[in-house]
């Protein structure tokens, strides 16, 4: 399915017209679909006027109980998959301002329970350091300081017992020289201290690994609701359960090469040393 980057999380409306329209084609009111969909009424009523963005089971449920024939499913399946899937410009977001970002992700730290990192060529800012976040920041223009506060501020939510962190680094990702050699050295303690987190789980992959597939992005997944993929020019959010699951699927590939534990502990300790010499 090939997307146009300005259709991306815009055929909200769309979709729900689409679904108004087939609810008056088969001669149901909003309370008769919502009574065989077991859905509320004003739920339905929110998604045909644009208000509720539906999930894939919502809509195959509407479907099912619309009788739409097997066309129309695969057009508003399309759809669907059209809404929740979502392109986040990274020089739209520069000239918003980055830390406005970083309170975007703060609410989704705040709402979500479990989280899956899979970082491919650099650390994520949850476990940097404040040379580290400031050395990644440097190629952008401008006056960052606010950005950097609020990516420090956003590391508390590690020490949330309620919440559950599996991080997966590859070598690349934990070695590429961001800083000095000393820096560096400081940069992969952290990450070695945070590996004693109870709910923090931290592997790392070295070169060398045999991998299933063949890694392509640095990509999050939070609870099993949503998955952000990121890339030079800009973040995909997914949230069609489908590519939510795919996601989830490849993350547990690398999670059963990478090493954790001691083994972690040990390779990075490694990298460290190697960073002072």
């Amino acid at each position: 399915m090939t997307f146009e980057p300005e259709e991306l999380g815009k055929s909200q409306q769309e979709l729900g017209a689409a679904l108004r329209d087939l609810r008056k084609a088969a001669g149901l009111s909003g309370d008769r679909l919502a009574a065989r969909c077991a859905m509320s009424q004003s739920k339905v009523s929110r998604i045909e006027n644009g208000q509720t963005k539906p999930t894939l089971i919502d809509i195959e449920a509407l479907l099912t109980a619309l009788e739409a024939p097997p066309d129309v499913v695969a057009e508003v399946s399309a759809l669907a998959r059209t809404a929740n899937t979502e392109w986040q410009d990274a020089r739209a977001l520069r000239r918003k301002g980055l830390d406005k970002k970083q309170r975007e992700l703060a609410g989704l730290e705040s709402s979500s329970v479990e989280f899956r990192f899979f970082l491919l060529s650099m650390i994520t800012g949850l476990l940097s350091t404040p040379e580290y976040i400031r050395a990644s920041l440097a190629h952008i223009p401008g006056d960052h300081s606010k950005t950097i506060a609020r990516k420090l501020e956003r590391q508390e939510v590690l020490y949330d017992r309620s919440k559950r962190f599996t991080f997966i680094l590859t070598e690349q990702a934990a070695r590429s020289p961001f800083l000095a050699p000393d820096a560096m050295a400081m940069q992969l303690d952290r990450l070695s201290s945070l590996t004693h987190q109870p709910n923090v789980r931290l592997g790392v992959i070295p070169i060398g690994t045999a991998v299933p597939g063949c890694p392509l992005n640095t990509f999050t997944i939070y609870d099993d609701r949503l998955a952000t993929a990121e890339m030079s020019t800009g973040v995909m959010v997914f949230r069609d359960q489908r590519d939510v699951r795919t996601y989830i699927e490849e993350f547990a590939g690398y999670e059963g090469c990478a090493l954790f534990g001691e083994e972690a502990r040990a390779r990075l300790a490694e990298w460290a040393a190697a960073c002072r010499t």
